[in-house]
């Protein structure tokens, strides 16, 4: 099958994201109609009214964050859960999420800017799996794919430890409501430069794992069984922890951390298109971007606060998962 080929169900996952794209643009502090929508969407971003500021300035550059950081999360997760063969993998297995919030906490401990945060995160989350796969390069007589979830296991919890260390030293007034903020997600403080920053990482990720995608399937064998068809194991799996992380980190960066997508959305997607990577892919790339999207709007709307965008996939996310794991069950 066609990798751009759509049938009935991915046009019923089009028209989900479309329809969470135009509930973004309607929805939140200041209620747009659809008619207000298109006008100022036609009228630029250079018109001076309230509603074309509301639309270009605020709410565009939500919406773009909340559909690449869905996507992204969304096709580690599932590049991960293929490649661990597990299906309970999430994108910060290997640490990644522990690291970028380490890192964004140091920042904010010594009071750097916004964009050294999100500097930082994104270096931090790079450090932790690299720390990690470094590790499981020192040890060879065991299964590999266990001496990585092993080692990121450790790794993410030293990490996640000096998080908290950070949080007993931070000023209780500024800098610790900042860092549980910042460690809950969410998209507030989104511009399009963080875009213009995150947009290529993210893509840099994608790329290899859109020509990769038919050996992709291979990894769900042995290592053995995969190396007798011809694919060099070590490096296809190396290939697609490089690129997860570079897509988690970009997004960690930008949003924070914002968990349960890249566990969620697979099975989903899963369940909608089956295994086959070069179909997953893309459900997910779509899934992903509208779950976010959707989350996001539902963060701004519900209450008189914006509640943390981290706190609202995880309510979603959580029931959403265990239906998808009874009806797995009850179909298999």
């Amino acid at each position: 099958m066609r990798l751009f080929f759509l049938p009935d169900r991915f046009v019923l996952m089009a028209v989900f994201t479309l329809t969470a794209l135009l509930a973004a643009f309607a929805f939140g502090p200041y209620p747009l109609s659809p008619g207000d929508v298109l006008r100022a969407l036609r009228a630029g971003p250079w018109a001076e009214n309230d509603t074309a500021v509301v639309v270009w300035n605020l709410r565009l550059p939500r919406i773009a964050a909340g559909f690449l950081i869905g996507a992204a999360l969304s096709a580690a997760g599932a590049a991960y859960q293929g490649m661990f063969r597990n299906p309970l993998v999430s994108p910060d297995i290997l640490g990644v999420s522990a690291g970028a919030g380490l890192g964004a906490a140091l920042a904010i401990l010594m009071g750097f800017s916004l964009l050294w945060v999100q500097g930082l995160a994104f270096c931090g989350g790079l450090l932790a799996v690299g720390t990690v796969y470094f590790v499981a390069g020192l040890v060879r007589r065991h299964d590999p794919v266990l001496v990585l979830v092993l080692a990121g296991v450790a790794v993410g919890t030293l990490f996640s430890a000096g998080i908290s260390l950070a949080k007993v030293l931070a000023d209780p007034s500024v800098q610790l409501p900042s860092i549980t903020f910042w460690l809950l997600g969410g998209l507030n403080a989104v511009t399009t430069g963080d875009l213009a920053l995150a947009a290529p990482l993210v893509v840099a990720g994608l790329l290899p794992m859109l020509l990769l995608r038919w050996r992709v399937n291979l990894l769900s064998l042995s290592d053995e069984e995969a190396a007798a068809l011809g694919v060099n194991v070590s490096r296809l799996r190396a290939t697609l922890i490089v690129c997860a992380t570079l897509m988690t980190a970009a997004a960690v960066a930008v949003a924070g951390i914002v968990g349960w997508v890249g566990l969620v959305v697979p099975h989903a997607a899963r369940l909608l298109v089956g295994p086959e990577f070069s179909r997953l892919l893309p459900a997910v790339l779509l899934l992903g971007g509208g779950f976010v999207i959707a989350a996001d709007t539902l963060a701004r709307s519900a209450t008189a606060i914006e509640l943390p965008l981290g706190i609202l996939t995880a309510l979603v996310g959580a029931p959403v998962f265990l239906v998808l794991l009874a009806r797995s069950g009850r179909t298999t």
